[in-house]
Formats: structure tokens, C-alpha cells, sequence
């Protein structure tokens, strides 16, 4: 769902922001995609709200707007110049791929001069904890590559391992953050014993979040009696 938002901003601008109902058909459609998929609206919201909790979507629906809109905030949250937002759209939109087809499939988004300014762009991105590089398949003479936004990764969906990156892996982002969580359940081992209902009020409060999203969703859409659905 980043992906498409990120995609749509990108390839169709005048449309971007976009509605619910937009967003839907853009993840539902058929070329592109890899894999294909087809969900409802209540996947659609489910996932927009896990996104904004973790700051990577917002709320962007104008006084006027007749329909809640949604824009990504990658360019907040994970900054990247646009060679690689291409590369993490392609690879978030249709799974692990290889440089070769990295460069084709992203010229709507940035044109690559050639396949050394793809791996320069991938190298950057390993670097910081958001791409790995794959064990190359039997019989393959490329390498493929995956995004690691989502837990695990797209080569742990797969079933693949990543291949060992040049630098250290504690240079990279993930890697950082892993520490930090190490190192705060190290620090703290009495309060989580002592909250043996913290999962209960984590599903409570998500639940309320949830709610209160959809109340203004529904007063975004009150402000006139016709709720657009946008193609």
C-alpha cells in the first residue's frame, strides 16, 4: 500500500492525494503488481492505520475535499532522493527483482543512466538497513534484491536468505534499531513481568485508535452529502 502511494504521487501527481476508494484500485489492479491481489476496504484501513502509527502515512483530506485522502510521508520519515524512492517502490509494488529489472520498471519514476547507477543506488540503500541483497537462485545469473520496510523482509516471505552485505552489519538502520530494543528489554526485565495484561491494553488502545480514525474519515465525508469515489 506505501507503494502504490508512493507510485501514484510519482507517475499520476494530479491525482495524488488519494481517496480510499482510489488507493483500493490501485493496489487491486492487475499489471504491475507482483503478487496480484484484491482486498476490501477493511484490509485498506486496517493497513492505513498501522501505517500512520508508524509515521508513514497521513491524513490529507483539504476543508473542501468531499472524500478522506491519504499521502505517504516517506520524504519525513525515510528520506531518499528520487533514484531511490524508485527503487524501494518497484521493489515494495512487485517483490525481489534483479538490477536489470530494476532499471526497466522504474523509468516512470526516475530514468537510471545505466546499471552502474543501479547498484550504486541499491549499495546505499543496503547501507542503511533497507534493502538486502538475495542468494543468487540456481541457474540465475543475477543477483535479486528486496525491501525490509515490512518485518522480515521480502526474501523471508520466500523462503531466502540475504546475502552478507559489504559493510558491517551494524551500520545499517535495522540493524541499529535492533540494539536499541535489545538494550531496552535488558534495561526494564521487572515491568513487563509485572504486565501480564500489557497485550490486552495494546489491542484496547489500537481498537480505540482504529475508531477514532474512522469518526474522522466520517466527518470528512458529512461535510457534504455526496462522498466522491474517486477511480
Amino acid at each position: 500500500m506505501l507503494g502504490c502511494l508512493l507510485e501514484k504521487q510519482r507517475t499520476t501527481p494530479d491525482a495524488y492525494p488519494l481517496s480510499l476508494n482510489a488507493l483500493r484500485l490501485a493496489c487491486n489492479q492487475s499489471t504491475n503488481r507482483d503478487p496480484v491481489v484484491e482486498y476490501d476496504e477493511t484490509v485498506i484501513r486496517d493497513a492505513l492505520h498501522r501505517l500512520e502509527r508508524r509515521g508513514y502515512v497521513r491524513l490529507a483530506s483539504g476543508a473542501g475535499s468531499r472524500a478522506a485522502k491519504f499521502r505517504h510521508l516517506l520524504a519525513d520519515a525515510l528520506p531518499m532522493n528520487s533514484a531511490e524512492q524508485a527503487v524501494m517502490c518497484v521493489l515494495m509494488l512487485r517483490g525481489a527483482q534483479t538490477p536489470g529489472e530494476l532499471k526497466q520498471r522504474s523509468e516512470r519514476m526516475h530514468q537510471f543512466a545505466d546499471l552502474a547507477s543501479v547498484h550504486d543506488t541499491l549499495d546505499r540503500l543496503i547501507e542503511r538497513g533497507l534493502v538486502a541483497k538475495l542468494e543468487r537462485r540456481p541457474g540465475h545469473k543475477e543477483e535479486r534484491y528486496a525491501q525490509l520496510l515490512q518485518a522480515g523482509g521480502a526474501h523471508a516471505a520466500n523462503g531466502e536468505s540475504p546475502a552478507a552485505p559489504g559493510r558491517s552489519a551494524e551500520s545499517g538502520r535495522a540493524a541499529e534499531l535492533g540494539r536499541a530494543a535489545e538494550l531496552g528489554r535488558a534495561a526494564e526485565p521487572g515491568r513487563r513481568a509485572a504486565e501480564p495484561g500489557r497485550a490486552v491494553w495494546e489491542e484496547l488502545r489500537e481498537r480505540v485508535e482504529l475508531l477514532e480514525r474512522e469518526v474522522a474519515e466520517l466527518r470528512v465525508a458529512m461535510r457534504d452529502p455526496v462522498y466522491e469515489q474517486q477511480p
